[in-house]
């Protein structure tokens, strides 16, 4: 029996069910299985930033989204409050989502250098944009409870787009990605690979690859104070590119 979405358990049982990602991705948007972020983004959606208080909020999970026979996986952390929370799309509305934006354009995998709503026109292409927590967390924290009860969702996202590279945001996506991996069956080194940005670590399963490419987070953080610069992740891009080539 199919538990229902405010279960704990319904990512674990939908997830592994999901015939294609658009099963996939409308299953994601009706979980409710953790109450502490259910609770978060729903309160968000109401009180809302002062600057988008005329505009509906999505408040509810956001699936990832972009090419579905994508060669390239970028996994971030979970969606912002005020972005992806308010526009449904990963990355889309906020300045993490510009700058990200910008270099997949410079990079030819983006048809357009900005992200601003679920319908501005924006494609990718070998691209798809995913996170380990699909929920907005408080303080952009998600529990290690909320990343292990969302990891079926990543993990049947994966199985389905079957990428050769992983580009992953920050320790956070880093760490959550291999458990996953582990979990599938991935020959993941023991002790794991540490994150670094310009880390690269190619994992076997069989006759299968997946490349790693660590990247620092694109939030505002790192891109203020110059610690990730549109040359750095244009460069992680680029290496990005030619290993999924």
């Amino acid at each position: 029996m199919t538990a229902r979405p405010d279960d704990a358990d319904y990512p674990a049982d939908v997830a592994p069910v999901a015939l294609d990602l658009i099963e996939l991705d409308d299953a994601v948007a009706e979980c409710r299985a953790c109450p502490r972020l259910v609770a978060w983004r729903e309160q968000v959606a109401t009180e809302k930033r002062a600057a988008f208080r005329d505009q509906t909020y999505w408040g509810r999970p956001a699936p990832g989204f972009g090419d579905p026979t994508a060669g390239i996986m970028i996994v971030g952390l979970a969606p912002a409050a005020h972005g992806a929370n308010r526009t449904g799309r990963m990355f889309t509305g906020d300045r993490s989502g510009d700058f990200l934006f910008a270099a997949l354009h410079a990079a030819g995998l983006a048809n357009q250098p900005t992200s601003t709503h679920i319908d501005d026109g924006l494609r990718l292409t070998g691209v798809r944009i995913t996170a380990p927590v699909h929920c907005a967390p408080p303080d952009n924290k998600p529990t290690p409870e909320e990343r292990r009860r969302c990891g079926p969702w990543l993990s049947r996202e994966l199985e389905l787009v079957r990428p050769r590279v992983a580009v992953v945001l920050g320790g956070f996506g880093w760490d959550a990605l291999l458990r996953t991996l582990a979990e599938q069956g991935w020959a993941v080194p023991r002790p794991r690979p540490r994150f670094g940005h310009g880390a690269e670590v190619t994992l076997q399963r069989g006759e299968a690859s997946l490349t790693l490419l660590g990247c620092f987070h694109v939030s505002q953080q790192n891109t203020f104070t110059g610690r990730l610069t549109p040359a750095m992740i244009g460069e992680v891009l680029t290496r990005a590119r030619e290993l999924a080539a």
